[in-house]
């Protein structure tokens, strides 16, 4: 039976259907914002793995080509792995989910969200969401939402729901909202340096329509939705967690209350598990796996009591309390820009490579191709939190926290007129414990800076924690990677001292108030100011030196009309000045030409090249010429690229010529004068007004055509080969 519930948003309707589409699904659902249609469907296992302790939820993201009514690129001209922007897609639907289900439900459970239709305008990332939620929530798996999510953007001071991406693009905040009918769940997007009401407006406008979108969810399920899985029955295990408790309690108590590195709680941790584990072989055999639950339980319980009665934290800090940092620039030598930031025992090691407009990424979706020229890429390998790890594919995490730093940096770049490079940047994770997302926004910053990227200004990052216990509740400044496993909520902020450029939040519990991140924020102001004069005290300002093996642009503007003589026939000029000049070359199509090349010599000779083609001649200057033809009456010669002139027998010498071949040959260079320019636009040039430039020039008659031949049905009179009858300044004598 095909159900439809709609809501308006923002003027539009956004409409949820059911009962048509995949039926043997648990779930499926239909969103359609506009001409946008998404599926939601969602399917779960009857019975959960043995032997996991986590929960198996997997998410997908896809753009059918043929939504957009394109055809997939490539060899094999179909849909292959997930883009970058899929993944990141996928992203923002699996984090507000995921904290809806059941702390029992272990089920592998697997959503998959499609694009079937798009009308360009509205992106399918958050309706995605939307019907993944009312999917689940029709479903028999159990799913404590539902849970809406909606993209905020702000034009011209007024806040824009769902906003288009024409919209988009002279918005001046792009967040993503997703929560409950009484909570925020998931935050994440880029501003133009918001503030912090600011942002807790564009919070608080979004949450009004997704508690719309929670409520036809409700009244969807109300209607079609099936009965919901139960828990298990409860085993008894109050023995157990009795006898586990008074053996390791007040050890796990005092663990919590010692300050350790990350490395050094691990190993003490580990010792008492083992030692609990061996005490109680005998009792309770095969029942390792539940005592380390039991023990993990603890750790949880005694972590946040600390942090809720007595402010303090794992590694002794108070909540507000950044860690110790400290920072290196310009320490790799062959990079263009290289900075190392360390955070208590988080480490990144970032790298800036400077290119050219051939180096920008190609983006093709379901959105007409374009390109980008700043790219941030982060990577986490496994040694950095003393694990072995495979080596392949770039996890979804590692391109999640790198779009966070990219988003966060992007709008503090020059623009391409001041600075035209395209430019990587490249955070490499050497140490991992908690923020390492925040501290690769400050590493990139630092690089950028260290090689000479005029940032507008500087961007710095802090990653705020949350314990909460009913009424209780403990902000974190600087978490720890331990408070992130065992807190209640990992809020990254990114920004300058003037406002927020990047945010991210995610949390474990079914949600958070307003007024709750009305205090995290301010809070990662003041951890941000702290961070931002930390690296102001290594570096403020971009080099004004770039490091030698930097390619140098220069940027030279020609007539547009030029640029066709620039390029040459089948591309021949341009091939042949990269080819002896070693640099690189692109032409815009307004003209601007743009030089990189490695070294002055290069640049330079690349520069006199394209001066040299698309110099206007001027009457008076003189040339370098390469003779291309000898006639009897002159000489023709290249004095610019693609220009000739003739240099007339009675200009070539200071004595008389009779026969110009008697003083060069073809392929000769000399220098020419332009002495005059005829009314049919020849140019006339002149050897001897070089020789002799204290002789003026006298004006002769004009020229014969090339080869002497005359027109047909010229009967004009023409001078002889020698020119004897001419006089003045044109007689062979000179």
């Amino acid at each position: 039976m095909k159900v439809t519930k709609e809501v308006e948003i923002g003027g539009k309707i956004f409409s949820l259907e059911t009962g048509r589409f995949a039926k043997q699904a648990d779930g499926a659902v239909m969103a359609r914002f506009g001409d946008t249609m998404v599926l939601a469907t969602v399917v779960a296992n009857k019975e959960a793995k043995p032997g996991i302790d986590y929960f198996p939820l997997q998410v997908e993201y896809r753009e059918k080509a043929a939504s957009a009514g394109k055809i997939p690129g490539g060899f094999f001209k179909r849909e292959a792995r997930p883009s970058e922007k899929e993944i990141l897609s996928a992203r923002i639907i699996d984090r507000p989910i995921r904290p809806m289900f059941p702390d029992w439900f272990q089920c592998e459970t697997q959503v998959i969200v499609t694009v079937y239709s798009s009308d360009q305008e509205h992106d399918g990332d958050v309706l995605g969401a939307v019907a993944a939620s009312a999917a689940l929530m029709i479903s028999d798996i159990p799913f404590e939402g539902p849970i809406g999510e909606v993209r905020v953007g702000r034009i011209d001071g007024a806040l824009v729901i769902n906003p288009t991406f024409t919209q988009l693009q002279t918005s001046d905040m792009d967040i993503t909202v997703a929560g409950t009918d009484d909570s925020i769940v998931m935050v994440e997007g880029e501003a133009h340096e918001i503030s912090e009401q600011e942002m807790l407006d564009a919070l608080a406008f979004a949450h009004g329509y997704i508690r719309q979108m929670c409520a036809i969810q409700t009244a969807l399920a109300k209607e079609v939705g099936a009965a919901k899985r139960q828990p298990p029955a409860a085993e008894g295990a109050s023995a157990l967690k009795a006898d586990v408790e008074a053996l390791a309690a007040a050890r796990t108590r005092e663990l919590a209350m010692t300050p350790l590195l990350k490395e050094e709680r691990a190993e003490r941790t580990a010792t008492m598990q083992a030692e609990v584990v061996a005490a109680l072989a005998e009792k309770y055999p095969d029942q390792a796996d539940e005592i380390r639950t039991i023990l993990h339980d603890l750790e949880y319980r005694e972590m946040r009591e600390m942090i809720l009665a007595h402010g303090k934290r794992l590694d002794g800090r108070g909540l507000r309390e950044i860690r110790p940092i400290t920072i290196e620039v310009g320490l790799l030598p062959r990079t263009h820009g290289s900075a190392l930031f360390q955070r208590g025992e988080t480490q990144s090691l970032t790298t800036l490579t400077l290119g050219t407009k051939l180096d920008e990424q190609i983006i093709d979706g379901l959105l007409p191709e374009y390109s980008k020229r700043f790219m941030l890429h982060y990577n986490f390998p496994p040694f950095s939190v003393g694990e072995v790890g495979r080596l392949g594919t770039t996890g979804r995490r590692e391109i999640g926290h790198g779009n966070l730093a990219e988003r966060a940096i992007k709008i503090m770049m020059p623009d391409a007129k001041e600075f035209p490079y395209t430019t990587r940047v490249v955070s490499d994770i050497l140490e991992s414990n908690g923020s390492s997302s925040m501290a690769t926004v400050c590493a990139a910053t630092l690089a950028l800076l260290d090689g000479g990227a005029p940032l507008k200004k500087p961007v710095a990052g802090i990653a705020m924690g949350l314990v909460k216990e009913q009424d209780r509740v403990a902000i974190l400044s600087d978490i720890l990677g331990n408070e992130d496993h065992l807190g209640d909520m990992d809020f990254k902020v990114a920004g300058t001292k003037d406002g927020i450029t990047a945010c991210q939040m995610d949390i474990k519990i079914r949600g958070i108030s307003l007024d709750i991140m009305r205090n995290a924020l301010e809070q990662a102001r003041e951890g941000r100011m702290h961070i931002l004069g930390k690296m102001a005290e290594t570096i403020s300002t971009a080099r004004t030196e770039m490091s030698q093996y930097a390619p140098r642009l220069t940027t030279l503007m020609i007539p547009t009309d030029m640029i066709g003589a620039l390029i040459g026939p089948g591309g021949k000029n341009i091939r042949r000045i990269v080819a002896e000049s070693g640099a690189e070359i692109n032409i815009e199509d307004d003209g601007s030409v743009v030089i990189a090349a490695t070294s002055k010599e290069a640049a330079d000779r690349a520069i006199n090249e394209i001066s040299r083609i698309t110099e206007v001649p001027e009457v008076g200057k003189v040339y370098n010429s390469t003779v291309k033809k000898i006639m009897d009456f002159g000489v023709f010669v290249e004095f610019l690229p693609g220009k000739e002139g003739l240099v007339h027998v009675s200009q070539l010498d200071v004595k008389r010529v009779a026969n110009p071949a008697d003083v060069c040959k073809v392929g000769d260079v000399f220098e020419v004068k332009i002495v005059d320019k005829d009314d049919q636009g020849r140019w006339k040039l002149s050897r001897k007004a070089v020789l002799q430039p204290d002789v003026p020039y006298e004006r002769g008659p004009a020229p014969r055509r090339e080869g002497g031949d005359r027109p047909h049905g010229d009967r004009r009179h023409h001078s002889g080969p020698r020119g004897g009858e001419h006089k003045g300044g044109e007689q062979s004598e000179g």
